[in-house]
């Protein structure tokens, strides 16, 4: 049996946390067999930061029951269960905090969806809740409230289940220790660290960079290092000695921040985002009389329509573009053999594959994809959230090209280039930076996109 289950807190020092809401969903391997679930008064104040992340206010809480008032419940609904929640050492830490509060232990063995999912899903390009459960195509509602939270990690649950087929994974990951215990020695480190999103910096007794790493929360982010049993975790756990962070407001900034930082610094714990995220690109490869779009791996030298994971992603949208923009297969690197290709035999090709098409006409095509993948102005800034009240942030694209980040005070208009460039903090572009940008514009994740003085519209 499971308990599968998602927990609100007020936020604050380690281990001075109260729960604010609490749900969980008892389930037998095949479906759910109970549930449970309500709002808590912690009695203590709720950090303005979660309160804007999750909507729940200390006015919403003063009629709800306390901690003591539910404990039973938790206790039956739980009993002879694995514990289930997405970062798992958080939510079981919280509740062994409120059970020793009453003079009780609380034990279970628990089961981390995060480090499941990590193994039997490999290739996600995230681990968040929210990212993962998107990704894969599971409805997601009320976001950052317990209820919701943990229908999603039922729903994740179940396909993880069915995708390890003899369960042995999942039994080498189900704890029988505590991984809620942090170190003595860390408990000072976690009290001084925000609740914000940011780059996080650790730092060994050699004051050695161990590893950079990016959160929408960075002190959850830090505690979930601090409380996984994975190889790379635990030897943080060893040497960690300091966390340095910088705030950045936008997601989108914490993520070209860490990935250009980590390539530039070779923390020994950032193995993988040390190389190209994505290896892959597709471009096109000037020809006579016809361009040949080509799927190669990614060059500095080269400029790319899009870039990939894999190959095989790569080949997906070649397939796609030769249906929508009508592009002879013979004229990319999916050509086989000599003579008609197939999209020629279904009508969709006008003959390029035989000499037939008319070079101007078809190159016409290739510029109109091409243009597809180019930025709506050639000059311009995505105005992003700041840090702090009163602040944006932006990111500058000069000449179709990403060329850093800043930030400005919101009654301050930029305009003109000598603006942008007396704020810029530089950064060199690449593939992997310019497929992070298209994806947040793409999914219209800005305030607003700002046209430069003498921009040109694509």
């Amino acid at each position: 049996m499971y308990a599968i289950l998602d927990i609100e807190t007020t936020g604050g020092k380690y281990d001075e946390e109260g729960i604010t809401e609490i749900a969980i969903y008892q389930h037998d391997g095949e479906r759910i067999t109970d549930q449970f679930s309500s709002l808590v008064n912690p009695q203590k104040e709720i950090q303005p930061f979660v309160q804007k992340l999750t909507g729940i206010s200390t006015k919403m809480l003063q009629n709800a029951p306390k901690f003591y008032e539910i404990a039973k419940r938790i206790i039956e609904i739980t009993d002879q269960c694995i514990l289930v929640a997405h970062n798992a050492a958080f939510d079981y830490r919280i509740l062994q905090t409120e059970f020793r509060r009453l003079g009780y232990k609380y034990h279970r063995k628990s089961l981390c969806t995060v480090a499941l999912s990590q193994i039997l899903l490999p290739n996600e390009p995230a681990y968040s809740l929210g990212k993962l459960v998107r990704n894969l195509g599971i409805p997601f509602a009320d976001q950052h409230r317990a209820q919701g939270d943990a229908q999603v990690t039922v729903k994740l649950f179940e396909l993880l289940l069915e995708k390890d087929l003899e369960k042995n994974i999942l039994k080498a990951q189900i704890s029988n220790a505590h991984p809620n215990k942090v170190a003595a020695k860390h408990f000072d480190l976690l009290d001084e660290l925000p609740t914000e999103k940011g780059v996080y910096y650790l730092y060994n007794a050699k004051n050695e960079l161990l590893y950079i790493g990016k959160s929408n929360n960075i002190k959850k982010r830090v505690l979930a290092h601090l409380t996984s049993k994975s190889k790379k975790e635990l030897l943080i756990q060893k040497e960690l000695t300091s966390v340095r962070f910088a705030l950045t407001g936008a997601e989108l900034i914490a993520l070209l921040k860490e990935q250009n930082e980590i390539k530039i610094n070779a923390p020994r714990l950032n193995k993988t985002m040390r190389y190209r995220s994505f290896p892959m690109g597709i471009r096109v490869v000037p020809g006579s009389p016809y361009s040949i779009l080509s799927i190669e791996q990614v060059k500095r030298e080269h400029q790319y329509l899009n870039v990939y994971k894999n190959s095989k992603q790569a080949k997906l949208d070649l397939e796609k573009w030769a249906l929508e923009f009508s592009i002879c297969l013979q004229q990319t690197s999916l050509a086989r053999g000599s003579g008609p290709c197939f999209q020629y035999g279904l009508k969709n090709c006008k003959g390029a594959c035989i000499g037939m098409e008319n070079p101007a006409g078809y190159e016409e095509k290739i510029n109109t994809l091409t243009a597809y993948f180019r930025y709506p102005y050639s000059d311009f800034l995505i105005v992003l959230k700041g840090r702090k009240t009163g602040e944006s942030a932006f990111i500058f694209i000069e000449d179709f090209l990403f060329k850093g980040y800043g930030y400005f005070e919101l009654n301050h208009q930029i305009k003109s280039k000598k603006q942008v460039y007396s704020r810029l903090i530089s950064m060199e572009s690449n593939p992997d930076v310019e497929k992070l940008i298209r994806s947040f514009l793409t999914r219209k994740k800005y305030i607003k996109l700002v046209a430069l003085e003498g921009a040109q519209a694509n």
